[in-house]
């Protein structure tokens, strides 16, 4: 597989140097990418790199991981207005573990596989390197000149809202840099990979490995993806789209996936998975065809689910969403777990009701006017199940004299009724 060729036509290449490719079909390479460690989850904007990673792999060569321990002390200016916060050793050290278990389900880094990947951390070689060694060994060998004629230097520096950049920023391309050329050495690597806001810093590393070590070494970068809207990628009202579950869960990370639009699905579906060119295309005339049907939102949300957490969380995604609509059943309600039924639920009405009118047993009409006024009255109430328009946890109510006692309740708190279409109602039973 062509590395290139393959990120060309997935629309992943925003920057690439001259001799990138011919060096990666002369020769197995190892290549690298950084990822912050600032928290202890990816987000689905890291995932751009980390699908870099995986066809880098898919494609013969070996990926290095490289967890920025030390640079994550320091943050990076690149793209950002205002200086972050300095995280401690033990903070970055838990991240760290946590995101290499991410990173497994896209990367082999177990198997005895040639191009097995690699994970490093720079705090291992920075942390004992003193700052006069640094500034002798390193510092010397790039002008001043050279680091301020980066767009991201440049930006910082001549924002209207600037107040500057510290030393500590402005020393961050240098120590990229210095990891390149401690991954030229130690691993013989070529290549480093990231987004477009990166070429400054990857070209700071290339250029040290020429100087340092008469060495050549290779840049690629994707470009920053955003919406076809212009909105910012990866955002919602609640905030970051997080791969770990405990922030995002599988139902609201599918959810995302599913409602991009048919122009974003397009594009989305070639960089976020491993589909080949045939199956996109395919899937793209499909969508054409029939766009009501979103079999490109689908297949998308299915795959990219798949990959960051399991086909039975896909399953239970598929299931809580088709609850809304109308196709689900009481075993399907049953069968998805209290924090996703909750979360398909959120902003419904709800109605506190005692569990103990339920323990004696009470009839559906009591139940659904006068505990929780679900209906204003007995009579609409009356004419709306005569009209086959009442469902309790999605079974349609035949009887409104029926008697709703304990065994309703899922999870033993919840009864769902359902007046109409779309009228949903929450009883909480406490």
């Amino acid at each position: 597989m062509n590395f290139v060729e393959e990120l060309r036509w997935r629309g992943m290449i925003h920057d690439v140097m001259p001799g990138t490719e011919e060096q990666l079909l002369k020769e197995q390479t190892s290549g690298y990418l950084g990822i912050d460690p600032t928290a202890d989850s990816l987000h689905i904007g890291h995932l751009v790199g980390v699908m870099m990673l995986k066809h880098f792999q898919r494609a013969g060569h070996t990926p290095i991981a490289l967890v920025g321990g030390a640079t994550g002390m320091i943050g990076d200016p690149s793209m950002k207005s205002a200086e972050r916060n300095l995280l401690d050793e033990e903070t970055l050290r838990h991240n760290q573990e946590a995101i290499k278990k991410q990173l497994a389900k896209f990367l082999d880094f177990e198997s005895d596989i040639a191009n097995r990947a690699v994970m490093v951390n720079n705090y291992d070689w920075m942390k004992d390197y003193s700052f006069l060694s640094f500034i002798r060994d390193i510092g010397k060998h790039i002008t001043v000149n050279y680091m301020m004629a980066k767009d991201s230097v440049k930006k910082r520096l001549s924002g209207e809202a600037s107040e500057g950049m510290s030393f500590t920023e402005f020393s961050y391309q240098l120590m990229q840099g210095y990891d390149f050329l401690h991954l030229y050495r130690e691993h013989g690597c070529r290549l480093q990979m990231g987004g477009s806001d990166q070429w400054g810093n990857i070209t700071t590393g290339t250029e040290l490995i020429r100087r340092i070590a008469g060495g050549e070494a290779f840049a690629l970068v994707c470009p920053l993806i955003t919406k076809a809207d212009g909105g910012k990628f990866g955002k919602t009202e609640s905030g970051n789209v997080w791969l770990d579950s405990r922030y995002t869960s599988p139902y609201q990370f599918y959810q995302f996936w599913l409602n991009v639009s048919d122009a974003d699905a397009e594009k989305y579906i070639k960089i976020f998975t491993a589909l080949s060119k045939q199956e996109i295309e395919s899937l793209v005339a499909e969508q054409q065809a029939a766009p009501h049907l979103r079999p490109l939102q689908k297949r998308l949300a299915e795959e990219i689910t798949v990959m960051v957490h399991s086909r039975e969380d896909y399953e239970m995604a598929v299931s809580a969403s088709d609850i809304l609509f109308g196709k689900s059943t009481s075993q399907a309600l049953r069968s998805i777990n209290e924090t996703t039924f909750l979360q398909v639920f959120e902003g419904v009405p709800q109605f506190n009701i005692a569990k103990e009118q339920l323990s004696n047993g009470i009839k559906a009409v009591d139940l659904l006017t006068e505990t929780a006024a679900v209906f204003p009255s007995k009579g609409e109430m009356r004419k709306t199940v005569q009209a086959g328009g009442v469902s309790l946890n999605k079974d349609k109510l035949e009887d409104f004299e029926a008697v709703i006692d304990t065994s309703y309740l899922i999870a033993d708190k919840y009864i769902l009724a359902q007046r109409g279409k779309k009228n949903y109602y929450l009883l909480i039973a406490l």
